[in-house]
C-alpha cells in the first residue's frame, strides 16, 4: 500500500537515535521510516539529512538518506 506525500525525494528530514544493548537505529520524524540496527562505530553525527531516493521491493519501501558526514 502506497501512502503518497510522506516523503519526496529532495526532501530535508530529521532523525531520532534509538540505543539498542549492541546497536544504534534511527527513525525519520515522524516515524516515517527505521533504519535497521547501526553498529556503535558508525553512529551518525548529524541528524538531518536529504531524502536521495525511495525505492520499492516485494520486501516494501526504501528510502536513501544522505547525511553531511
Amino acid at each position: 500500500m502506497e501512502r503518497t506525500g510522506l516523503l519526496e525525494e529532495g526532501q530535508k528530514v530529521k532523525v531520532t537515535e534509538g540505543l539498542l544493548p549492541s546497536n544504534y537505529y534511527y527513525t525519520i520524524d515522524p516515524s516515517l521510516a527505521m533504519s535497521g540496527n547501526v553498529p556503535f562505530r558508525e553512529q551518525l553525527k548529524s541528524r538531518e539529512g536529504i531524502v536521495k531516493e525511495i525505492r520499492e521491493n516485494d520486501r516494501g519501501f526504501y528510502v536513501v538518506v544522505e547525511f553531511d558526514e
